[in-house]
């Protein structure tokens, strides 16, 4: 492996639980391995809003809510606030890991982010932020895609970008780093396209 630091742009939407896991996959392994993640936001919403049927099972728009928010946070804050948002919004105050997102407010008050952002939810004043973000991810991938987009930068500067890989659980430390160093291998094939189990 080169020796350096690995950047991972990562792209979620807040409310997908196996967003969820790859993103504490990424985390899990910066002890064991050089990775920066940088946290950008995307929507389920926006990527299916033009479809005639509904795959998130959505016809309320709650998942836009979440999106705003996050996009709030991301653009005031920055990606490490987003970051923190992210995960603070899936831990309970004792540490342990939620099934769901808890309150946004909440959330945001826990890792030191104003309340106020999460009456972006029930605003579009970040729509555009959120879609300009969306696409800046999605946009890399030239097939029907969901959440999580990655863009793998090797420490040369190599970047490669990617949908998923999606978890269905978070793997145990040693099969989260053979699931980076897979990932980083695929990420360096020019021809590779897609594979799922």
């Amino acid at each position: 492996m080169t020796d350096g630091v690995w950047t991972v742009d990562f792209w979620l939407d807040p409310a997908c639980p196996l967003t969820r896991h790859t993103a504490r996959w990424i985390t899990s392994i910066a002890d064991e391995i050089p990775v920066e993640p940088r946290w950008h936001v995307m929507s389920l919403s926006v990527l299916n809003e033009h479809r005639d049927d509904d795959p998130e099972d959505d016809p309320n728009g709650y998942l836009w809510i979440p999106a705003r928010v996050a996009a709030a946070v991301r653009t005031e804050h920055g990606h490490a606030a987003l970051g923190a948002f992210y995960d603070t919004l899936w831990t309970d105050p004792d540490g342990t890991e939620r099934e769901w997102i808890g309150d946004l407010a909440e959330a945001l008050r826990r890792c030191g982010l104003p309340a106020e952002l999460a009456d972006a939810g029930g605003s579009d004043a970040y729509d555009a932020a959120l879609r300009a973000s969306h696409h800046d991810g999605v946009d890399r991938i030239d097939a029907e895609i969901g959440t999580p987009v990655l863009a793998i930068t090797s420490p040369d500067g190599d970047q490669r970008a990617m949908f998923g890989p999606v978890l269905s659980a978070l793997p145990t430390p040693a099969e989260a780093i053979r699931l980076w160093e897979g990932t980083r291998l695929l990420s360096g094939i020019s021809g590779f396209r897609e594979i799922k189990r």
